[in-house]
């Protein structure tokens, strides 16, 4: 069995009828991105529930070994090898029961987007793409693919059309530009619908960004 994972919710002001699942990058929290949601400047009747998992705790080798909370170990800064698989496998465990959760609680799969920043938009495209049921839409944010310039093995035919809305700073020195292209490429070239989007930014998130996130959640939702 999976561990569940700590997280911070943040409710909307009418019942939720769809969900944002945020995962956050190496060495932050669900708390980092927490306060994302009023700076999305929602309908205040949006009936979004927000969900803000925290990684577990672990070394991250190329920290030093230093302990962290990490989706999964990075053993170098070389595309093809900097991930873990090891331990994203067993944290796509953990945000396939977190969705799954949010299902049993009477969500639909189709209501609920998987987002992420850096190391958790690795894994919000890890988890989305082999997720076995629809999912609204796939969310990564300065990121890339575990597997480098290849698609994951395992596939879920259930979301070969489900949206997924790719975001990348010009000036990111953390995940190079050419890494998330290369995911864009391979997700493109594999028929997955892709929207590309870039901003004069490091590795980060600014206002520009978060209207064109907002914009595309309504659009997912159907707000």
């Amino acid at each position: 069995m999976s561990v569940s994972l700590e997280r911070i919710v943040v409710e909307p002001k009418t019942p939720a009828t769809a969900v944002v699942i945020w995962l956050h990058g190496l060495g932050d929290s669900g708390a980092g991105f927490a306060p994302v949601v009023p700076a999305l400047g929602l309908p205040v009747d949006h009936a979004i529930r927000f969900i803000f998992p925290h990684a577990p705790e672990q070394a991250v080798t190329i920290n030093g070994g230093y302990v962290m909370r990490a989706w999964y170990d990075i053993k170098s800064m070389d595309l093809h090898d900097r991930a873990d698989m090891q331990g994203v496998l067993e944290s796509e465990k953990m945000v396939a029961a977190l969705i799954n959760e949010q299902i049993a609680a009477g969500i639909a799969s189709q209501r609920i987007v998987l987002a992420g920043f850096s190391q958790g938009g690795v894994m919000s495209l890890f988890s989305g793409l082999r997720f076995p049921e629809p999912l609204a839409g796939i969310m990564a944010l300065s990121c890339y693919l575990p597997t480098g310039d290849v698609l994951p093995a395992e596939l879920s035919a259930a979301n070969r059309n489900t949206p997924i809305l790719q975001q990348h700073g010009l000036q990111d020195d953390v995940v190079p530009l050419s890494a998330g292209m290369l995911a864009k490429e391979a997700l493109t070239a594999g028929g997955y619908h892709v929207t590309w989007q870039t901003y004069p930014m490091p590795h980060s998130v600014i206002p520009e960004q978060l209207k064109a996130i907002s914009k595309w959640l309504l659009q997912r939702f159907e707000m």
